[in-house]
Protein backbone atom coordinates (compact mmCIF):
# COMPACT_ATOMS: atom_id res chain seq x y z
CA UNK A 1 0.00 0.00 0.00
CA UNK A 2 1.33 3.44 -0.93
CA UNK A 3 2.01 5.98 1.80
CA UNK A 4 -0.77 8.22 0.41
CA UNK A 5 -3.55 5.61 0.06
CA UNK A 6 -5.37 7.22 2.97
CA UNK A 7 -5.02 10.39 5.01
CA UNK A 8 -4.19 8.37 8.14
CA UNK A 9 -1.51 6.34 6.39
CA UNK A 10 -0.03 9.47 4.84
CA UNK A 11 0.20 11.28 8.20
CA UNK A 12 1.65 8.16 9.88
CA UNK A 13 4.33 8.12 7.16
CA UNK A 14 5.11 11.83 7.68
CA UNK A 15 5.23 11.42 11.47
CA UNK A 16 7.60 8.44 11.21
CA UNK A 17 9.98 10.45 9.02
CA UNK A 18 9.87 13.59 11.18
CA UNK A 19 9.90 12.43 14.82
CA UNK A 20 9.53 15.16 17.42
CA UNK A 21 8.93 17.92 14.87
CA UNK A 22 5.56 18.94 16.26
CA UNK A 23 5.20 22.29 14.49
CA UNK A 24 6.00 20.78 11.10
CA UNK A 25 3.60 17.87 11.63
CA UNK A 26 0.86 20.30 12.67
CA UNK A 27 1.35 22.35 9.50
CA UNK A 28 1.33 19.30 7.20
CA UNK A 29 -1.75 17.86 8.92
CA UNK A 30 -3.58 21.18 8.61
CA UNK A 31 -3.13 21.17 4.82
CA UNK A 32 -3.51 17.44 4.25
CA UNK A 33 -6.88 17.19 6.02
CA UNK A 34 -8.34 19.82 3.69
CA UNK A 35 -6.76 18.78 0.38
CA UNK A 36 -6.75 14.97 0.58
CA UNK A 37 -10.20 14.52 -1.02
CA UNK A 38 -9.11 16.75 -3.94
CA UNK A 39 -5.83 14.88 -4.21
CA UNK A 40 -7.65 11.53 -4.44
CA UNK A 41 -9.71 12.88 -7.36
CA UNK A 42 -6.55 13.46 -9.43
CA UNK A 43 -4.98 10.18 -10.47
CA UNK A 44 -2.20 12.04 -12.29
CA UNK A 45 -1.20 13.80 -9.05
CA UNK A 46 -1.20 10.47 -7.23
CA UNK A 47 0.92 8.84 -9.93
CA UNK A 48 3.39 11.71 -9.59
CA UNK A 49 3.42 11.37 -5.79
CA UNK A 50 2.65 15.06 -5.38
CA UNK A 51 1.51 14.93 -1.74
CA UNK A 52 4.44 12.84 -0.42
CA UNK A 53 6.84 15.09 -2.35
CA UNK A 54 5.30 18.14 -0.69
CA UNK A 55 5.93 16.57 2.70
CA UNK A 56 9.68 16.76 2.03
CA UNK A 57 11.74 19.91 1.54
CA UNK A 58 13.76 20.17 -1.66
CA UNK A 59 16.79 20.60 0.57
CA UNK A 60 17.78 21.68 4.07
CA UNK A 61 21.11 23.41 4.48
CA UNK A 62 22.54 23.53 8.01
CA UNK A 63 25.78 25.15 9.01
CA UNK A 64 27.91 26.42 11.88
CA UNK A 65 28.03 30.17 12.55
CA UNK A 66 31.19 31.16 14.43
CA UNK A 67 31.50 34.81 15.45
CA UNK A 68 33.42 37.01 17.86
CA UNK A 69 31.87 39.32 20.46
CA UNK A 70 33.20 42.71 21.52
CA UNK A 71 35.41 41.12 24.18
CA UNK A 72 37.08 38.79 21.73
CA UNK A 73 35.18 35.70 22.86
CA UNK A 74 34.16 33.27 20.09
CA UNK A 75 30.56 32.01 20.03
CA UNK A 76 29.13 29.17 17.99
CA UNK A 77 25.53 29.10 16.72
CA UNK A 78 23.62 26.96 14.27
CA UNK A 79 22.19 28.32 11.04
CA UNK A 80 19.74 26.82 8.57
CA UNK A 81 18.13 27.52 5.22
CA UNK A 82 15.14 25.38 4.27
CA UNK A 83 14.53 25.54 0.52
CA UNK A 84 11.15 23.90 0.59
CA UNK A 85 9.58 24.00 -2.88
CA UNK A 86 10.81 25.84 -5.96
CA UNK A 87 8.21 24.61 -8.46
CA UNK A 88 6.58 28.04 -8.88
CA UNK A 89 9.66 30.25 -8.66
CA UNK A 90 12.80 31.01 -6.64
CA UNK A 91 12.60 30.09 -2.97
CA UNK A 92 11.28 33.03 -0.94
CA UNK A 93 10.97 33.44 2.79
CA UNK A 94 12.41 35.22 5.79
CA UNK A 95 15.41 34.76 8.04
CA UNK A 96 14.71 34.55 11.78
CA UNK A 97 17.22 35.06 14.60
CA UNK A 98 15.89 33.73 17.90
CA UNK A 99 17.02 31.21 20.56
CA UNK A 100 13.95 29.04 19.82
CA UNK A 101 14.84 28.58 16.14
CA UNK A 102 15.33 24.94 15.20
CA UNK A 103 14.86 22.73 12.16
CA UNK A 104 11.25 21.80 12.97
CA UNK A 105 10.14 25.42 13.25
CA UNK A 106 11.92 26.41 10.04
CA UNK A 107 10.45 23.43 8.17
CA UNK A 108 6.95 24.36 9.33
CA UNK A 109 7.50 28.00 8.34
CA UNK A 110 8.92 27.04 4.94
CA UNK A 111 6.04 24.61 4.31
CA UNK A 112 3.50 27.32 5.17
CA UNK A 113 5.47 29.84 3.08
CA UNK A 114 5.16 27.59 0.03
CA UNK A 115 1.37 27.79 0.13
CA UNK A 116 1.25 31.43 1.19
CA UNK A 117 3.45 32.41 -1.73
CA UNK A 118 1.30 30.39 -4.12
CA UNK A 119 -1.78 32.37 -3.06
CA UNK A 120 -0.14 35.69 -4.01
CA UNK A 121 -0.18 34.71 -7.68
CA UNK A 122 3.46 35.75 -7.97
CA UNK A 123 6.18 33.40 -9.31
CA UNK A 124 7.83 32.61 -5.95
CA UNK A 125 8.47 29.32 -4.18
CA UNK A 126 8.70 28.68 -0.46
CA UNK A 127 11.68 28.81 1.89
CA UNK A 128 12.75 29.94 5.37
CA UNK A 129 15.96 30.30 7.30
CA UNK A 130 17.47 31.46 10.55
CA UNK A 131 19.74 30.82 13.46
CA UNK A 132 19.46 30.10 17.19
CA UNK A 133 21.05 33.49 17.89
CA UNK A 134 19.74 35.91 20.54
CA UNK A 135 20.38 39.49 19.36
CA UNK A 136 18.94 41.14 22.48
CA UNK A 137 21.65 42.83 24.48
CA UNK A 138 24.19 42.60 21.68
CA UNK A 139 25.92 45.68 20.28
CA UNK A 140 25.50 46.81 16.68
CA UNK A 141 29.00 45.60 15.86
CA UNK A 142 28.32 42.17 17.38
CA UNK A 143 25.14 41.87 15.33
CA UNK A 144 27.07 42.97 12.22
CA UNK A 145 29.72 40.31 12.84
CA UNK A 146 27.08 37.64 13.40
CA UNK A 147 25.25 38.60 10.17
CA UNK A 148 28.52 38.49 8.24
CA UNK A 149 29.42 35.08 9.69
CA UNK A 150 25.92 33.81 8.81
CA UNK A 151 26.25 35.10 5.23
CA UNK A 152 29.72 33.54 4.85
CA UNK A 153 27.90 30.22 4.46
CA UNK A 154 24.52 31.30 3.13
CA UNK A 155 25.74 33.33 0.14
CA UNK A 156 26.62 30.26 -1.94
CA UNK A 157 23.03 29.00 -1.74
CA UNK A 158 21.05 32.15 -2.64
CA UNK A 159 20.58 34.54 -5.57
CA UNK A 160 17.87 36.53 -7.33
CA UNK A 161 16.79 33.51 -9.44
CA UNK A 162 17.57 30.84 -6.85
CA UNK A 163 16.56 31.84 -3.32
CA UNK A 164 15.67 35.33 -2.10
CA UNK A 165 15.61 35.64 1.71
CA UNK A 166 13.94 38.50 3.59
CA UNK A 167 13.61 39.59 7.21
CA UNK A 168 11.59 37.95 9.97
CA UNK A 169 11.70 38.00 13.77
CA UNK A 170 14.77 39.97 14.94
CA UNK A 171 15.90 40.49 11.34
CA UNK A 172 14.91 43.98 10.28
CA UNK A 173 16.39 46.70 8.09
CA UNK A 174 19.66 46.84 10.06
CA UNK A 175 20.27 43.10 9.81
CA UNK A 176 19.22 42.94 6.14
CA UNK A 177 21.68 45.76 5.45
CA UNK A 178 24.54 43.84 7.06
CA UNK A 179 23.53 40.60 5.31
CA UNK A 180 23.16 42.23 1.90
CA UNK A 181 26.40 44.20 2.19
CA UNK A 182 28.37 41.03 2.94
CA UNK A 183 26.58 39.10 0.19
CA UNK A 184 27.48 41.83 -2.32
CA UNK A 185 31.15 41.62 -1.36
CA UNK A 186 31.30 37.81 -1.35
CA UNK A 187 29.37 37.28 -4.58
CA UNK A 188 30.91 40.31 -6.30
CA UNK A 189 27.52 41.27 -7.69
CA UNK A 190 24.77 43.75 -6.92
CA UNK A 191 21.46 41.97 -7.34
CA UNK A 192 18.08 41.48 -5.71
CA UNK A 193 19.29 38.49 -3.70
CA UNK A 194 17.54 39.74 -0.54
CA UNK A 195 14.42 41.81 0.03
CA UNK A 196 13.56 44.20 2.82
CA UNK A 197 16.52 46.39 1.89
CA UNK A 198 16.72 50.13 2.53
CA UNK A 199 15.38 52.36 -0.23
CA UNK A 200 18.89 53.64 -0.95
CA UNK A 201 20.08 50.26 -2.23
CA UNK A 202 17.14 48.57 -3.90
CA UNK A 203 14.42 48.42 -1.24
CA UNK A 204 10.76 49.14 -1.81
CA UNK A 205 8.28 51.58 -0.38
CA UNK A 206 5.39 50.04 1.63
CA UNK A 207 7.48 46.94 2.53
CA UNK A 208 7.58 47.79 6.24
CA UNK A 209 3.81 48.30 6.43
CA UNK A 210 2.78 45.54 4.02
CA UNK A 211 2.05 42.60 6.35
CA UNK A 212 -0.02 44.61 8.83
CA UNK A 213 -1.80 46.64 6.15
CA UNK A 214 -2.44 43.52 4.07
CA UNK A 215 -3.96 41.79 7.11
CA UNK A 216 -6.46 44.62 7.53
CA UNK A 217 -7.25 44.66 3.79
CA UNK A 218 -8.03 40.94 4.01
CA UNK A 219 -10.11 41.47 7.15
CA UNK A 220 -12.11 44.15 5.37
CA UNK A 221 -12.90 41.62 2.61
CA UNK A 222 -13.99 39.07 5.22
CA UNK A 223 -16.34 41.53 6.90
CA UNK A 224 -17.66 42.73 3.55
CA UNK A 225 -18.45 39.14 2.62
CA UNK A 226 -20.69 39.02 5.72
CA UNK A 227 -22.39 42.33 4.86
CA UNK A 228 -20.39 44.33 7.40
CA UNK A 229 -17.37 46.68 7.48
CA UNK A 230 -14.60 47.93 9.74
CA UNK A 231 -16.32 51.09 10.92
CA UNK A 232 -16.64 51.00 14.71
CA UNK A 233 -15.45 47.40 15.07
CA UNK A 234 -13.72 46.56 18.36
CA UNK A 235 -10.43 44.81 17.55
CA UNK A 236 -8.06 42.91 19.85
CA UNK A 237 -4.51 42.45 18.59
CA UNK A 238 -1.69 40.37 20.04
CA UNK A 239 1.92 41.41 19.68
CA UNK A 240 3.45 44.85 19.49
CA UNK A 241 5.95 44.38 16.68
CA UNK A 242 5.92 45.55 13.11
CA UNK A 243 2.87 43.52 12.00
CA UNK A 244 0.72 44.25 15.05
CA UNK A 245 1.48 47.96 15.12
CA UNK A 246 0.90 48.53 11.41
CA UNK A 247 -2.31 46.47 11.54
CA UNK A 248 -3.48 48.64 14.45
CA UNK A 249 -2.54 51.80 12.57
CA UNK A 250 -4.41 50.83 9.40
CA UNK A 251 -7.45 49.52 11.31
CA UNK A 252 -7.82 52.81 13.20
CA UNK A 253 -7.39 54.79 9.98
CA UNK A 254 -10.27 52.78 8.51
CA UNK A 255 -12.58 53.50 11.44
CA UNK A 256 -12.05 50.58 13.80
CA UNK A 257 -11.38 50.77 17.56
CA UNK A 258 -8.25 48.83 18.53
CA UNK A 259 -8.38 48.02 22.25
CA UNK A 260 -5.36 45.80 22.90
CA UNK A 261 -1.76 44.99 22.09
CA UNK A 262 0.50 42.57 23.95
CA UNK A 263 3.96 41.15 24.58
CA UNK A 264 5.19 37.89 26.08
CA UNK A 265 5.00 39.61 29.49
CA UNK A 266 1.39 40.78 29.44
CA UNK A 267 -1.34 42.75 27.67
CA UNK A 268 -2.19 46.43 27.26
CA UNK A 269 -5.93 47.17 27.17
CA UNK A 270 -7.66 50.47 26.44
CA UNK A 271 -11.45 50.14 26.34
CA UNK A 272 -11.98 53.50 24.62
CA UNK A 273 -9.52 52.58 21.87
CA UNK A 274 -5.79 53.19 21.52
CA UNK A 275 -5.25 56.67 20.02
CA UNK A 276 -3.64 56.57 16.59
CA UNK A 277 -1.07 59.14 17.74
CA UNK A 278 0.17 56.63 20.34
CA UNK A 279 0.35 53.91 17.69
CA UNK A 280 2.32 56.17 15.36
CA UNK A 281 4.66 57.06 18.22
CA UNK A 282 5.03 53.39 19.14
CA UNK A 283 6.23 52.54 15.63
CA UNK A 284 9.30 54.67 16.35
CA UNK A 285 9.92 53.20 19.83
CA UNK A 286 13.44 51.70 20.02
CA UNK A 287 12.97 49.61 23.17
CA UNK A 288 11.28 46.32 24.03
CA UNK A 289 7.60 45.65 23.34
CA UNK A 290 6.86 45.38 27.05
CA UNK A 291 8.37 48.77 27.81
CA UNK A 292 6.54 50.27 24.84
CA UNK A 293 3.16 48.99 26.06
CA UNK A 294 3.76 50.07 29.65
CA UNK A 295 4.67 53.51 28.35
CA UNK A 296 1.49 53.61 26.22
CA UNK A 297 -0.62 52.67 29.25
CA UNK A 298 0.77 55.68 31.12
CA UNK A 299 -0.13 58.04 28.30
CA UNK A 300 -3.80 57.13 27.88
CA UNK A 301 -6.72 55.69 29.81
CA UNK A 302 -5.56 52.12 29.27
CA UNK A 303 -3.99 49.65 31.69
CA UNK A 304 -1.11 47.17 31.62
CA UNK A 305 -2.05 43.62 32.72
CA UNK A 306 1.06 41.56 33.62
CA UNK A 307 0.90 37.92 32.55
CA UNK A 308 -2.42 38.34 30.71
CA UNK A 309 -3.35 37.71 27.09
CA UNK A 310 -5.37 40.13 24.97
CA UNK A 311 -8.10 37.54 24.33
CA UNK A 312 -9.69 37.96 27.79
CA UNK A 313 -11.14 41.35 26.76
CA UNK A 314 -14.42 41.65 24.80
CA UNK A 315 -13.91 42.25 21.08
CA UNK A 316 -15.61 41.73 17.73
CA UNK A 317 -12.42 40.91 15.79
CA UNK A 318 -9.25 39.11 16.93
CA UNK A 319 -5.94 39.52 15.09
CA UNK A 320 -3.24 37.21 16.53
CA UNK A 321 0.03 38.78 15.31
CA UNK A 322 2.70 37.45 17.70
CA UNK A 323 3.96 33.89 17.14
CA UNK A 324 2.97 30.29 16.41
CA UNK A 325 0.45 28.55 18.67
CA UNK A 326 -0.07 31.62 20.87
CA UNK A 327 -3.88 31.30 20.84
CA UNK A 328 -5.05 28.02 22.34
CA UNK A 329 -8.38 26.28 22.87
CA UNK A 330 -9.19 28.15 26.08
CA UNK A 331 -8.40 31.49 24.43
CA UNK A 332 -10.65 30.59 21.51
CA UNK A 333 -13.54 29.67 23.82
CA UNK A 334 -13.08 32.94 25.71
CA UNK A 335 -13.19 34.89 22.45
CA UNK A 336 -16.35 33.08 21.34
CA UNK A 337 -18.01 33.69 24.72
CA UNK A 338 -17.05 37.36 24.49
CA UNK A 339 -18.78 37.72 21.13
CA UNK A 340 -15.95 37.65 18.57
CA UNK A 341 -17.27 37.79 14.98
CA UNK A 342 -14.08 37.18 12.96
CA UNK A 343 -10.48 36.03 13.44
CA UNK A 344 -7.67 36.75 10.98
CA UNK A 345 -4.11 35.58 11.57
CA UNK A 346 -1.29 38.10 11.28
CA UNK A 347 1.39 35.59 12.33
CA UNK A 348 2.28 32.14 11.01
CA UNK A 349 -0.02 29.48 12.53
CA UNK A 350 -0.74 31.47 15.73
CA UNK A 351 -3.85 29.36 16.49
CA UNK A 352 -3.51 25.81 17.73
CA UNK A 353 -5.42 23.06 15.93
CA UNK A 354 -7.83 22.89 18.89
CA UNK A 355 -8.48 26.64 18.69
CA UNK A 356 -9.25 26.36 14.98
CA UNK A 357 -11.82 23.65 15.75
CA UNK A 358 -13.47 25.90 18.34
CA UNK A 359 -13.89 28.67 15.76
CA UNK A 360 -15.21 26.19 13.18
CA UNK A 361 -17.71 24.69 15.62
CA UNK A 362 -18.92 28.20 16.54
CA UNK A 363 -19.11 29.19 12.83
CA UNK A 364 -16.68 32.09 13.40
CA UNK A 365 -14.93 33.07 10.12
CA UNK A 366 -11.23 32.37 10.64
CA UNK A 367 -8.54 33.29 8.11
CA UNK A 368 -5.27 31.32 8.27
CA UNK A 369 -1.96 33.15 8.12
CA UNK A 370 -1.11 31.73 4.71
CA UNK A 371 -3.92 33.94 3.37
CA UNK A 372 -4.34 36.95 5.67
CA UNK A 373 -0.60 37.25 6.48
CA UNK A 374 0.55 37.22 2.84
CA UNK A 375 0.93 40.98 2.41
CA UNK A 376 4.59 41.02 3.44
CA UNK A 377 5.76 38.41 0.96
CA UNK A 378 3.56 39.96 -1.73
CA UNK A 379 5.42 43.25 -1.33
CA UNK A 380 8.72 41.35 -1.25
CA UNK A 381 7.76 39.88 -4.60
CA UNK A 382 7.09 43.37 -5.89
CA UNK A 383 10.52 44.44 -4.58
CA UNK A 384 12.03 41.59 -6.60
CA UNK A 385 10.21 42.85 -9.71
CA UNK A 386 11.53 46.38 -9.16
CA UNK A 387 15.09 45.06 -8.68
CA UNK A 388 14.87 42.97 -11.85
CA UNK A 389 13.74 46.03 -13.83
CA UNK A 390 16.31 48.36 -12.17
CA UNK A 391 13.53 50.74 -11.17
CA UNK A 392 11.39 51.78 -8.22
CA UNK A 393 7.66 52.33 -8.00
CA UNK A 394 5.78 55.03 -6.15
CA UNK A 395 3.90 54.42 -2.90
CA UNK A 396 0.41 54.80 -4.36
CA UNK A 397 1.05 52.17 -7.02
CA UNK A 398 2.51 49.71 -4.53
CA UNK A 399 -0.30 50.19 -2.01
CA UNK A 400 -2.86 49.59 -4.76
CA UNK A 401 -1.05 46.43 -5.88
CA UNK A 402 -0.96 45.20 -2.28
CA UNK A 403 -4.70 45.85 -1.96
CA UNK A 404 -5.36 44.06 -5.27
CA UNK A 405 -3.32 41.01 -4.21
CA UNK A 406 -5.07 40.71 -0.84
CA UNK A 407 -8.47 41.02 -2.50
CA UNK A 408 -7.48 38.32 -5.00
CA UNK A 409 -6.32 36.01 -2.19
CA UNK A 410 -9.70 36.50 -0.53
CA UNK A 411 -11.42 35.69 -3.84
CA UNK A 412 -9.40 32.46 -4.11
CA UNK A 413 -10.30 31.47 -0.55
CA UNK A 414 -14.04 31.80 -1.12
CA UNK A 415 -14.07 30.34 -4.65
CA UNK A 416 -13.56 26.71 -3.61
CA UNK A 417 -15.74 26.36 -0.53
CA UNK A 418 -19.47 26.27 -0.08
CA UNK A 419 -21.34 27.92 2.75
CA UNK A 420 -22.70 25.51 5.32
CA UNK A 421 -25.28 27.04 7.67
CA UNK A 422 -23.85 30.45 6.87
CA UNK A 423 -20.23 29.46 7.63
CA UNK A 424 -17.43 30.10 5.12
CA UNK A 425 -14.37 27.93 5.78
CA UNK A 426 -11.44 30.20 4.90
CA UNK A 427 -8.98 27.61 6.18
CA UNK A 428 -10.12 24.99 3.69
CA UNK A 429 -10.48 27.51 0.88
CA UNK A 430 -6.92 28.81 1.28
CA UNK A 431 -5.43 25.31 1.47
CA UNK A 432 -7.33 24.11 -1.62
CA UNK A 433 -6.45 27.13 -3.75
CA UNK A 434 -2.76 27.06 -2.82
CA UNK A 435 -2.42 23.28 -3.13
CA UNK A 436 -4.02 23.26 -6.57
CA UNK A 437 -1.41 25.71 -7.90
CA UNK A 438 1.59 23.99 -6.32
CA UNK A 439 0.41 20.47 -7.23
CA UNK A 440 -0.23 21.46 -10.85
CA UNK A 441 3.26 22.97 -11.14
CA UNK A 442 4.94 19.90 -9.61
CA UNK A 443 3.04 17.54 -11.89
CA UNK A 444 3.71 19.58 -15.03
CA UNK A 445 7.46 19.61 -14.38
CA UNK A 446 7.83 15.85 -14.00
CA UNK A 447 9.18 13.75 -11.18
CA UNK A 448 12.39 14.89 -9.58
Amino acid sequence: MAQDDSLEKFMDWVAERNPGEDEFLQAVSDVAEDVFPLYREHEDWQQAGVLPRLAEADRIISFRVSWEDDRGKVHVNRGWRVQYCGAIGPYKGGIRFHPTVNQSILKFLAFEQTFKNALTGLPIGGGKGGADFAPRGRSDREIMRFCQAFMDELYRHIGENTDVPAGDINVGRREIGYLFGHYRRLANTFSGALTGKDIEFGGSLVRLEATGYGLVYFLRCMLGNCGSDLEGKVIAISGAGNVAMHAAQKAVHLGARVVSLSSSKGAFYCKSGIPVALIDEGLEHPGSSTELLKDMSRKCSGEWYPGERPWRFPCEVALPCATQNELDENDARQLVNNGVKAVAEGANMPCTAEAVRVFRDACIPHAPGKASNAGGVALSGLEMAQNAAFTSWEQERLNQQLLDIMQDIHRQCVADVQRHDGYLDYHRGANLAAFRRVASALHAQGIG
